[in-house]
């Protein structure tokens, strides 16, 4: 049989084991691929937080559930990070319920990796219902709002939220989300109260926000998977820390793949055709 013949006659279940393997490969090894220059928006989130006063509050929102993780949950990692690393304060909420159990995740894993003490350096205050009116409501007064942490210690009492009443008291806002909540952020938080907002988001979303981007209206912007790698490259981050590095590469090793079979099986279906047409 010719090579072209076998390629169209292939078991598709070849094609998905090779895929499972050049997506498991990479994240077994930590195996990372370099990246070049970070693209601008993600460095202008990174330049704010790192020009922030120590002590400075940054407020952390999760606004996004389990489906959009593997984009959004390295952002927030490096960000926290981040902040945690310049001895900033962290306070945390969740305007999606889903958001409330992957937001702790994300403050646990880093504050236990870096020895941060959570009611001290960081919290994470949950889930509001009604985003809109959280939002707004934060602007009047943050501890009456949520007057207690989910395990029921009375926020006002915590170190980490001392002198913190509303937004005149948050350094920045960085939202991570894979919906609207964004737009949200800015009608209230920035266009009413005036807080400097950044956002992390998916790739489908980016091109809805890059015009608030160009208007000042946001500090920056990080943009899917490749903003997450990026992000994590300004912090020097490598090996299992560097979760969206390791899924950059995973997934770039898959699009090659894919690139090669497409043009594989354009070929094998031409060449097959003109050696049948010859045969005629």
């Amino acid at each position: 049989m010719r090579i072209w013949d076998w390629l169209l006659e292939l078991d598709r279940r070849w094609v998905f084991l090779g895929i499972a393997l050049t997506v498991a490969i990479p994240i077994i090894t930590v195996y990372t691929l370099p990246l070049g220059k970070p693209a601008p928006p993600t460095e202008m989130v990174y330049d704010y937080i790192e020009n922030l006063e120590p002590g400075s509050v940054v407020l952390v929102s999760f606004d996004y559930g389990p489906s959009s993780m593997p984009e959004l949950h390295p952002q927030a990692m490096a960000v926290v990070r981040h902040c945690l690393l310049n001895d900033l304060r962290v306070i945390s909420i969740a305007l999606n319920p889903q958001g409330t159990a992957l937001g702790q995740e994300v403050m646990n894993t880093v504050a236990e990796d870096l020895g941060a003490e959570e009611g001290v350096q960081w919290v994470h205050l949950g889930y509001r219902p009604g985003f809109g009116q959280v939002i707004l409501r934060m602007g009047e007064s943050i501890p009456q709002l949520y007057t207690t942490t989910p395990d029921g210690r009375l926020t006002a009492e915590l170190p980490v939220m001392e002198g913190v009443q509303n937004y005149d008291d948050i350094a920045l806002v960085v939202d991570f989300a894979a919906s609207a909540v964004p737009g949200t952020w800015l009608a209230f938080a920035h266009e009413r109260y005036g807080q400097q907002l950044a956002i992390g988001i998916t790739a489908v979303m980016a091109t809805d926000f890059y015009p608030y981007l160009q208007s000042d209206q946001l500090v920056g912007l990080i943009n899917g998977l490749k903003g997450a790698a990026e992000y994590e490259d300004l912090l020097g981050l490598e090996g299992e820390k560097a979760q969206g590095k390791l899924g950059m590469a995973a997934q770039s090793f898959a699009h090659l793949l894919i690139i090669v079979l497409v043009v594989l099986g354009n070929i094998a279906y031409f060449a097959s055709g003109r050696h049948r047409r010859r045969r005629r």
